[in-house]
Order: C-alpha cells, then sequence, then structure tokens
C-alpha cells in the first residue's frame, strides 16, 4: 500500500506550476518537422521488438459544452457530423495497420473524446470491428471507454460490453445542482446508479469514474455530500482532478463566473478531505490524483512494480506501443512521439491526399529515454534504484546526475524525500502528493531550478499547478 501524509506547509512551499508527465518530454517540445518516414520507420523498429499494442480512438463530439473543459472538442447537436469523421478515422487505422506486423496482440485499447458515446451504436459497433479487423485482440487485455453519465443509457452499457469494452470510465465531476448548474454538466445519481447495477450485470471487470475539485461554488461541504455518495456507488478506480483556470488557453473556460471559484485555501482544505475521505473509506492512493481498491488491478501493478504512466494516465499494461488515431491524438511508438492535427479540415484534407495526418512530433534522444524512464519511475513507484538504472541504460548515475543530485538536496531536507544517498531515491509519505516537484528536478526542458517561482507566479502559465 502507498502510505501518503499530508503537510499543508511542504505542500504551500513546493506548489508550483509544472507538467502533469502524462509524457517525457512533453507535448511542447514537439515540432513540425516531423513526417510518416520517422513514423514508418518507429514502427519497423517496434515490430522487431514485437512489443505489445495500445490503441487509442478520439472522437471529438460532444452534445453540450462542459465550461471547464479543456480537451479537444466539438459541440454540435447535428449527429450527422459524426460520420464523415468516422470514415476518415476507419481509412486512418487501415493505413497505419498495414504497417504493423499482424501477430502483435493489442492489450489496451481506449476510446476518449469528447465524449466517445456521442455516436450511434451502429457506428461504435462498426468502428470496433473495423479495428478488430485489423488488429488482434488479447482475450486478456484492458478495454475501456469514456462515458458522460448524463448522456449515456442502460442499452448503451450492454452494447459497449457486446462489443467487446471491459472497462468503464464515467466523468461524474460533482453532484452539487449549484456545481452541475455553474458548469453546464449534469449527472444525478439516479442515473449514475443505473449505469453502475447494469455495468455490474453485464459483468465489467472495472468501473471508473472522475470527479473534478476547485470548481464553482464548491466547497468542502460540497465535495463532502459528493464524495459520500460516489463511495455508496462503489467504482473501483478513481480520479480526483485539480481544476486549472486558465482561460487563455481554453475559450469555455471563461463561460464560468471566476469570482464563484474556490480560494486556494478552500482548494487545499477539499483535497485534504477527499484524500482522508477515500483513504478511510478503503481506497488506496496511487499517485497524481488516482484511488483504487485494494483489489484493483492497478494496486496489483503498483505492488509488483509494473505500473506505468501515459497519455490516458496510469496503466497495467508496461511496454507497450501506443498506437493512436483521430484529430489531436499522440502515439507513442518505440522513441518517438508524433500527433495528429487538432482540428477535422486539416487531418481530413491529409487523408483525401493519401497522407497521414501528422501535424507534428519528436524523435527521443537517449537522455530522453532515460529521463522519462526515471520520471515514470517516480510517479509510479515514488522511489528510484540508482545502480539498476545505471545498468539499464550504462551510465554511471551518479556522475551523469550530479547536478540533479545536488538540486534534490534541498528537498531531502525540506522533507520531500525520506531518503538520498549514494545509491537510492525515496520519495517520502508527505511528498508524494507532490511528486510532480520531485520529478520537474530531472526535466531537461524546464527553466533552470532557481527560476521555478517565475514559472509559478506568470500571469499566463503553460503548466498547472501541482496542487
Amino acid at each position: 500500500m502507498t502510505d501518503i501524509s499530508w503537510d499543508e506547509s511542504l505542500i504551500k512551499r513546493h506548489d508550483l506550476a509544472g507538467p502533469r508527465y502524462t509524457s517525457y518530454p512533453t507535448a511542447p517540445q514537439f515540432h513540425d518537422e516531423f513526417g510518416p518516414q520517422e513514423l514508418k520507420a518507429a514502427i519497423d523498429r517496434s515490430n522487431e521488438a514485437a512489443r505489445p499494442l495500445s490503441l487509442y480512438m478520439h472522437i471529438p463530439f460532444c452534445d453540450t459544452i462542459c465550461y471547464y473543459c479543456g480537451c479537444n472538442k466539438i459541440v454540435t447537436a447535428n449527429k450527422k457530423r459524426a460520420q464523415p469523421y468516422l470514415d476518415k478515422l476507419h481509412q486512418e487505422i487501415s493505413r497505419v495497420a498495414q504497417w504493423v506486423d499482424s501477430g502483435r496482440k493489442v492489450k489496451q485499447l481506449h476510446w476518449g473524446g469528447g465524449t466517445p458515446t456521442y455516436i450511434s451504436h451502429q457506428q461504435m459497433r462498426e468502428l470496433m470491428t473495423h479495428s478488430q479487423s485489423l488488429f488482434e485482440f488479447s482475450e486478456d487485455g484492458e478495454y475501456s471507454i469514456e462515458l458522460h453519465p448524463g448522456t449515456t443509457n442502460q442499452e448503451t452499457i450492454s452494447l459497449l460490453k457486446d462489443i467487446g469494452f471491459n472497462r468503464l470510465s464515467m466523468g461524474v465531476q460533482d453532484f452539487d445542482p449549484k456545481v452541475q448548474t455553474a458548469v453546464n454538466r449534469f449527472n444525478s445519481v439516479e442515473e449514475v446508479q443505473a449505469l453502475v447495477d447494469q455495468a455490474r450485470q453485464d459483468d465489467f471487470d472495472s468501473i471508473s469514474m472522475d470527479l473534478i475539485y476547485g470548481l464553482p461554488f464548491q466547497n468542502c461541504r460540497t465535495l463532502a455530500e459528493t464524495l459520500d455518495k460516489v463511495i455508496q456507488l462503489g467504482p473501483d478506480r478513481l480520479s480526483l482532478f485539480n481544476y486549472a483556470h486558465l482561460p487563455h488557453l481554453f475559450k469555455t473556460q471563461r463561460q464560468m463566473d471566476a469570482e464563484a471559484l474556490p480560494p486556494a485555501e478552500e482548494k487545499l482544505a477539499m483535497l485534504h478531505l477527499a484524500i482522508d475521505t477515500l483513504t478511510r473509506s478503503g481506497y488506496q492512493y496511487i499517485g497524481m490524483d488516482h484511488f483504487a481498491k485494494p483489489d484493483d488491478e492497478l494496486c496489483k501493478a503498483q505492488y509488483n512494480g509494473s505500473l506505468q504512466r501515459n497519455f490516458q494516465g496510469y496503466a497495467t499494461y508496461g511496454g507497450c506501443d501506443m498506437f493512436a488515431f483521430g484529430v489531436s491524438s499522440i502515439s507513442a511508438i518505440d522513441n518517438i512521439f508524433v500527433q495528429n492535427h487538432k482540428d477535422i479540415p486539416s487531418y481530413s484534407k491529409a487523408l483525401e491526399q493519401e497522407r497521414l495526418p501528422i501535424s507534428k512530433g519528436l524523435q527521443l534522444s537517449q537522455d530522453d529515454l532515460l529521463r522519462q524512464h526515471i520520471i515514470n519511475r517516480l510517479i509510479c513507484q515514488f522511489e528510484l534504484d540508482f545502480n539498476t538504472i545505471g545498468q539499464r541504460f550504462s551510465i554511471d548515475f551518479q556522475s551523469y546526475f550530479a547536478k540533479e543530485l545536488l538540486a534534490l538536496q534541498p528537498l531531502l531536507e525540506d522533507g520531500l524525500l525520506s531518503q538520498l544517498d549514494h545509491n537510492s531515491l525515496q520519495v517520502s509519505p508527505a511528498g508524494r502528493l507532490i511528486i510532480r516537484r520531485v520529478c520537474m528536478v530531472f526535466d531537461a526542458y524546464l527553466p533552470a531550478l532557481q527560476d521555478q517561482a517565475l514559472i509559478a507566479s506568470s500571469t499566463q502559465p503553460r503548466y498547472s499547478k501541482i496542487i
């Protein structure tokens, strides 16, 4: 079990702005001098390595707009807009699949958005059938889909199980009526309960729920009421995300009343309340806002050291190459990242011209791969064994990271680390809540550490605060 402890003064001293590290290097390092040749070469290398596959499909459409959302989405009630996009999505999948060895098995599948359940049952079935005709799906894989419980019915839940999904991720966010009105996101406890009951009846392996703290009109009382209702619903996994108000980046956030956002002190109190409530209720803290029941595969993976982190968050299968399809999606194959165009016209035009819809990408250096491994290990296991890493990457850890080890010393003295010696690093129970701060020491693309206060105080930050 991952032990954590609350140290508010420590959090306040280190609550800087920084990456969430769903990837390293992070997306700002991608560049447009990247094309299909680099992608094809990476796929050839991954075929030689015969790694298992992880597939991601991006469905950008939503029926209504959620004001807090920063996702790549298209809000429209015109369902006819989906089919031309899906036709292009099928085309992209086919073009890439021809380069992938047929013997490689899919261990993970995730449909995200937007709202993937926006499309019709027939369209869902066709997309899954198309994917299964081109890739070999493992019988014991994790196949998940995001859904908005306020716009999903029980029939859809059964359809999802029938076509091959075994995990559901529900964006609950909050049950308080005033908060829901402020963010234009509605789902009742009764609606969610009906979907949970149907999913249990249909024998889904796992149900996950997303919550957000820091929304307008939220406070400790309202969050406590939402948490009590969620705990009664009994999801296997929970994500508790910190709302980052960045209206200069996400225009939809301008539709919320910024004056109604809870102050920083209240947000901290809400996080403390949530952690106490969830851990007392039997959930284990995984890290980076994620919780799971002790018998969940995430907890088992963390216990045995196989937990991984990718663009969809924590993952139980390591060593997969991720092939992502659709607008804005990001693939991670061998030693490259590649991102598609973020708008449908550019995405569609490329495919109409028989080109892959590549917008930008990055080929990772050996140093990138080394730091990626370190950051992933910190986020998933909260520890580093210097000798093991040195042997894996053929380096002398202490010499290679002499500057970083020096920068870690103040974190040890301040209590973020419980151990830092010649051989290893251990993050303290209090430091685990702000693990991004430790990861930032190993990020070669961030400004010098002495400039971190400047990052945190920027009027238009690129990254969200750690807490």
